[in-house]
């Protein structure tokens, strides 16, 4: 563990968090010898770049604001480590966490941080995570139980692979945890307890959640098309055919509507196949 620390790059984005970030960068000093602790100050107007610095956190600072992904990736870019450590500002994650996250990089390319449902906000953000785990469960085909967790470990080579994927707002983990398990990385999702955040949370449910969904089918999209493609297809064909049978056995002969159902799930179906193709392509062009 400890030569693992050593190699790894703390990187903490952090938005008007003065009241809670030199705390944080204390915590994390005493769990173990980091090769560095990034503070990325995304524009804040009450100090936390300065509380960061004197708590002996390197700062790095925007100009404005310009999201949470822009912090953690101005801090990849300018880590020195060939591991990354990201941890939140608010207090939510736990400074002792991250030595047990950290010591499993060197079976596993990511490991995230999943929150246990009790510790997971209000109610509404609980069903709002739930549901959007069990969707990027379906659509990479692996188990996720905390996809929007920021508290994550990863090797920072593996991140940069992918860093132009990353939104600038706060999709990255989502982004992230799909990127690698569809590009075939090891991913473990180490068991943890939230703390209860200090201050006012950034992400609102509504329009952040509806963001979430649609990142979730672009990354699909990306990596494995058909795993989005192929249901909808069948489901218009088997709408199609349906209506078809029903209107010969009621009127004896097939509509426009059934057959155009069929031949949307058609096009569908192809589109599916050369996106497939050109995902293949794109994957063989990784590196190796």
């Amino acid at each position: 563990m400890a030569e693992l620390a050593e190699r790894t790059s703390v990187i903490v984005p952090a938005f008007n968090e003065a009241h809670s970030v030199a705390t944080l960068v204390e915590s994390l000093q005493r769990q173990a010898r980091w090769l560095e602790i990034i503070v990325v100050d995304d524009g804040s107007t009450d100090g936390t770049g300065d509380a960061a610095a004197g708590a002996g956190a390197r700062v790095l600072r925007h100009p404005y604001n310009k999201g949470n992904g822009a912090a953690v990736k101005t801090g990849l870019r300018s880590a020195a480590g060939a591991y990354i450590l990201i941890v939140d500002a608010d207090g939510q994650h736990q400074p002792h966490d991250t030595v047990r996250l950290v010591s499993q990089l060197d079976r596993y390319e990511l490991v995230v941080g999943a929150r246990s449902a009790d510790s997971q906000a209000s109610w509404s953000r609980r069903i709002g995570n739930h549901w959007l785990n069990r969707t990027a469960s379906y659509l990479t085909g692996h188990p996720i139980p905390d996809l929007t967790s920021g508290f994550r470990a990863a090797h920072r080579e593996c991140m940069l692979e992918f860093i132009h994927l990353f939104p600038n707002g706060f999709s990255t983990p989502t982004t992230s945890t799909m990127s690698f398990i569809r590009a075939g990385y090891s991913v473990r999702f180490e068991p943890i307890v939230a703390a209860q955040r200090l201050g006012t949370s950034k992400i609102r449910l509504g329009s952040d959640g509806a963001r979430f969904v649609l990142i979730l089918l672009k990354v699909t999209t990306i990596f494995s098309p058909l795993r989005l493609f192929v249901p909808v297809s069948g489901a218009l064909f088997a709408l199609g055919a349906a209506y078809a049978a029903w209107t010969i056995a009621t009127q004896s002969h097939v509509t426009n509507s059934s057959v155009l159902l069929i031949l949307s799930s058609i096009v569908i179906l192809l589109i599916g196949l050369v996106s497939e193709q050109i995902a293949s392509l794109r994957s063989e062009g990784r590196r190796s």
